[in-house]
């Protein structure tokens, strides 16, 4: 397969990598202990141009194709901080896609071009407490009242849920069901509104994840994404998107975490001998190098599809599945090569053994991948 970057391309590969390698990596280990990241960050993001990539112009964005995107997902895995990736790609690529493709002239002015200039930091309220990937059974509830809605519920597994100045919300207008669900803008500053908990997770520590509450929270009415009641499939195509960023993202990952593990095995000795001359280790890592160029391009292919507007909903299901299961391994069998280095904080590895365990969990699970593609083929 022939590259699908141009030059263009690359000079912006360029530009993000030193950005990440200068701000970013260098506070990975600190901002996971901190449990969180400066707010600067989201402004340096937009004013570099990197949470509108793909965005309208006219409000902020640059009005670039997929392959940009791609670019910026596979040089943000060079800042050894899946938290911080995590949050500035809700920012750009699931919190303000759904405001760039329905939202009114009114609601990108006010949401969309200050999130992409990384003034106000945004959320995506999808996820309840017992309904993750089940958005048709949300049971947030928006009540109209004059030229208003009132919200009560709860939201959780948000990420940039502490501090989000909005929120890309989903909430339930009338009947069960799909057919009953709408999405509002929603401003984190209305009375009622409060962040539940914040969530101590697993890995990504550095990205702040909440349980949100509603109660008897008023917005006008014009807030309202779209049509009234069509929200679930405003949803589940910004889905397509989320799965493909969390694609990319586990490639990237993966080829990280094998560049890592080399670059060790040239260097630690074992028995008189580098670890990599051990048969049993190349044999490992060219199975694994052969696995990630599969993913990757498997991934791309979702890419294209994707990146010219056709339902891409098998490939990016694919994509998903098999990188999120791949990395799984990857990142096992990376760390066991480090030995006790790879049980650290301090190494980098351990963070990516870690942080790569929510691939498979987030933004549907790979149970939810394989039940979608097995409708797809009618099984």
């Amino acid at each position: 397969m022939l590259t699908p970057f141009t030059a263009e391309h690359e000079a912006f590969r360029k530009t993000v990598r030193a950005w990440v390698e200068k701000e970013l990596t260098p506070h990975a280990l600190e901002w996971d202990r901190e449990g969180i990241f400066p707010r600067e960050i989201f402004k340096q993001a937009g004013d570099l141009g990197f949470l509108g990539i793909n965005h309208d112009p006219k409000y902020g964005g640059s009005g670039l194709d997929y392959w940009f995107v791609t670019a910026f997902c596979e040089e943000l895995s060079r800042s050894q901080n899946a938290g911080v990736n995590m949050a500035l790609l809700v920012q750009g690529q699931m919190a303000t896609p759904i405001i760039n493709e329905i939202g009114t002239d009114e609601q990108k002015r006010e949401f969309l071009e200050p999130a992409l200039k990384g003034e106000k930091i945004a959320a995506l309220g999808v996820s309840e407490p017992g309904v993750g990937s089940d958005v048709a059974n949300m049971k947030t509830t928006a009540r109209i009242d004059g030229d208003d809605y009132v919200i009560n519920g709860s939201k959780m597994w948000i990420t940039n849920g502490t501090r989000a100045d909005f929120i890309t919300l989903g909430v339930r207008t009338g009947e069960a069901g799909y057919g009953g669900i709408s999405l509002v803008t929603f401003p984190t500053d209305v009375k009622g509104f409060s962040v539940s908990k914040k969530l101590d997770k697993v890995g990504n520590l550095s990205s702040d994840t909440a349980i949100l509450f509603f109660e008897d929270c008023r917005i006008p009415r014009r807030y309202v994404l779209g049509a009234e009641n069509e929200g679930f499939y405003s949803i589940m195509t910004n889905f397509q998107g989320e799965r493909l960023v969390t694609a990319l993202t586990a490639v990237a990952g993966m080829e990280r975490m094998v560049e890592d593990a080399l670059r060790y095995g040239t260097e630690r000795e074992a028995f008189g001998k580098p670890l990599l001359k051990f048969q049993v280790w190349r044999h490992k890592f060219v199975e694994h190098l052969t696995a990630i160029e599969a993913a990757k391009r498997l991934t791309y292919h979702a890419v294209a599809v994707f990146d010219q507007k056709e339902n891409a909903v098998k490939e990016i299901s694919m994509a998903k599945l098999f990188a999120g299961d791949l990395a799984q391994r990857v990142a096992y069998d990376c760390q066991q090569f480090f030995g006790g280095m790879g049980y650290i904080e301090e190494t980098p590895i351990a963070r990516a053994w870690r942080d790569i365990r929510l691939i498979t969990i987030g933004g549907g699970t790979s149970e939810v991948m394989k039940e979608i593609l097995s409708k797809i083929y009618n099984f």
